[in-house]
């Protein structure tokens, strides 16, 4: 009977620890999930603030395409201006 004994008390043993161990993975889980899900609505979020209004509309950027600006007309703050020249064409000034 006392190796029996012994036996079933290593078995409990081993069974507390895997519960311990089962518990701590679902804990890493769990955090980890949250990161992801995380991450997914924040790409969501970029994605549709990177749509263009007059290309799209209220839709999100189709995947896998990048977001390609219309180059502006307009000189940039801080921008370094050009002196007018004879013969150069106004597109050359910004």
């Amino acid at each position: 009977m006392g190796l029996l004994e012994q036996r079933e008390l290593t078995a409990r043993r081993r069974v507390d620890e895997l519960r311990e161990e089962a518990d701590r993975i679902h804990a890493e889980l769990d955090v980890a999930e949250r990161e992801w899900n995380g991450w997914v609505v924040a790409r969501s979020r970029v994605g549709e603030g990177l749509t263009s209004d007059d290309d799209a509309g209220d839709r999100p950027a189709p995947a896998g395409q990048p977001f390609r600006p219309e180059p502006a007309d307009a000189a940039k703050p801080k921008s370094v201006i050009p002196q007018r020249q004879q013969g150069l064409p106004d597109s050359f000034l910004a």
